[in-house]
């Protein structure tokens, strides 16, 4: 297989230039064919070229990024894919970006690894597009379908095509699409290819319209396309919705959950595109449906639904939940999360946008305690989800195993970095005990609880704090009455006792005699064998 073909597009030369000798584009399955610094230049080139991928600047002269993206999506039934580079974090763009179906919006700088890691799994993607494409060439009796849905196709092929589907021009029907969800590479479970689901949306079909119903299915990337005529209606009154729960019912699966999407009815085949394009609008509903996993577009409905950011509030209390790591809130949040993105009727691609972004501001907060995301088990399912089928009860899962191991590991991460800082604050009380300094003085310095404080320090060093700093002040004392003539008092003072009795009780609870009488046993050859040496 050859590498995909790509266009950089961006006013800037050095952006292009450096984007150009920062990526191994060929490792990533891809190579540069054309540059451009404007999008009215892009628009030509793209026309010329047919690129499998575009990589375009927003603002730009003569035709920015959007504009050129639209323009291509409207003239073109199978568009590039587009990744939008930009210096400007405006979610309007990302917002439109999402309506146009963009693959990637990436600000600048751009970040070597995480570019190359977009570019290595969209090759992947598109791949696997190319091989589904090559199997549908070879199938002439859906390309000649398709050539219908195009309305490209002429009267006397249409004609031929209702007479082996045992329609007629006036004969009502339904393009629905069948999608297996749930089968990814993170759970335990056989993957389904789409050939053999293929085969088992067939046999269900047979089973429910009878073997001598002639039947249209069709490969369209990752679900299978159906027209359901009006005689495969007949057993069920000629109503879309109990055929669909019948057809679900009959696909059988060990695993995984069956959608299907209905677009509106037309007459004959020459209305099919109509159905198609219906039917693609069904696929926007998916979510707010999950609970059944059938849609049925409405043409009257008018309830559209949303691309916009979480509530903020919400937001922020899942993260600080998170990172908190209190795990009941944080399930709770997560379950308020999804039902919002039902009961606002949020576009998948929205419910995508929006998932990404609690996983990156997790992403933040691990990075900035020198954490590495990369150890977490559920990082790769909610970060590689976005070109598979997936229900929304899926996804909660998958996100909420994210969280509850990403607060996990926070914890974890805050808990070495309070090793850490219990050590300094070891290393300044042995800096530091001359001085008048108590644990209320040191936990207020380093911004602790004092009671927190004495605990920490009692479990990391097997001795309370007080009885650590008298420690380190009378070693330090028995140093100065060995090896100065000082004066008891100056003894006291030196090691950080304002009051020399107090200095010399303290002494001798230690050492079971005062300092007198440690200094006089030195003078008359050694230390008592009771004292501490």
């Amino acid at each position: 297989m050859g590498l995909h073909s790509v266009v950089l597009v961006d006013d800037e030369v050095y952006t292009r230039k450096g984007l150009i000798k920062l990526i191994d584009w060929e490792s990533c399955g891809f190579r540069i064919t054309g540059e451009a610094d404007n999008g009215e230049d892009a628009l030509e080139l793209i026309r010329t070229t047919n690129p499998d991928l575009v990589i375009t600047d927003i603002r730009m002269p003569v035709l920015d990024g959007l504009g050129l993206i639209q323009q291509l999506i409207e003239e073109d039934e199978e568009p590039p894919v587009f990744v939008i580079i930009s210096g400007y974090d405006d979610f309007s763009y990302a917002q439109q970006a999402v309506r146009y179906g963009v693959h990637d919006f990436i600000l600048k700088p751009i970040d070597e690894v995480e570019f190359t890691d977009m570019l290595c799994r969209l090759s992947d993607r598109l791949l696997r597009e190319q091989d589904e494409k090559e199997r549908e060439k070879r199938l002439e009796n859906q390309a000649i379908i398709e050539s219908i849905i195009k309305n490209e196709a002429d009267e006397s092929v249409i004609a031929v095509w209702e007479a082996q589907l045992k329609m007629t021009s006036s004969s009502s029907l339904y393009y629905m699409f069948v999608e297996l969800n749930d089968l990814h590479p993170w759970r335990e479970a056989e993957e389904v290819p789409l050939h053999r689901f293929m085969d088992q949306v067939e046999q269900a079909l047979q089973a429910i319209v009878g073997g001598e119903q002639p039947l249209y299915i069709h490969e369209h990337r990752n679900r299978i396309g159906v027209i359901v005529s009006d005689r495969m209606l007949k057993p069920f009154h000629h109503h879309i919705r109990p055929f669909a729960e019948a057809l679900q019912a009959n696909i059988e699966l060990r695993e995984g959950r069956v959608f299907i999407y209905a677009g509106c009815p037309v007459q004959g085949l020459a209305g099919l595109r109509g159905a198609y394009e219906s039917a693609k609008e069904a696929l926007l509903y998916k979510y707010i449906h999950d609970h059944d996993g059938i849609v049925i577009h409405s043409p009257n409905s008018e309830c559209t639904v949303q691309y916009m950011p979480v509530d903020q509030e919400l937001y922020h209390r899942l993260i600080e939940q998170i990172e908190e790591y209190r795990l009941e809130e944080l399930e709770r949040s997560i379950k308020q999360l999804f039902r919002r993105f039902q009961e606002l009727r949020y576009a998948p691609e929205a419910v995508k946008m929006n998932i990404h972004q609690c996983v990156i501001g997790v992403i933040d907060i691990i990075r900035s305690m020198d954490g590495d995301e990369r150890t977490l088990g559920s990082l790769n399912p909610v970060i590689g989800w976005q070109d598979l089928n997936l229900s929304l009860r899926e996804l909660q899962r998958l996100f909420t195993a994210f969280a509850a191991e990403s607060g996990q590991y926070i914890c974890a991460l805050r808990k070495e970095r309070q090793k850490g800082g219990i050590h300094k604050i070891r290393t300044y009380i042995e800096e530091h005990y001359q001085e008048n300094i108590s644990l209320k003085s040191i936990a207020a310095k380093f911004y602790m609880n004092p009671v927190y404080l004495g605990q920490l320090f009692r479990k990391t060093y097997g001795v309370y704090f007080n009885d650590f700093l008298l420690q380190l002040r009378i070693g330090e004392a028995k140093r100065l009455l060995r090896q100065t003539d000082m004066r008891i008092y100056e003894v006291a003072d030196r090691v950080g006792f304002s009051n020399p009795d107090y200095f010399v009780t303290q002494f001798e609870k230690l050492e079971k005699l005062t300092p007198s009488e440690y200094r006089a046993q030195l003078m008359k050859g050694g230390a008592s064998e009771g004292a501490s040496r």
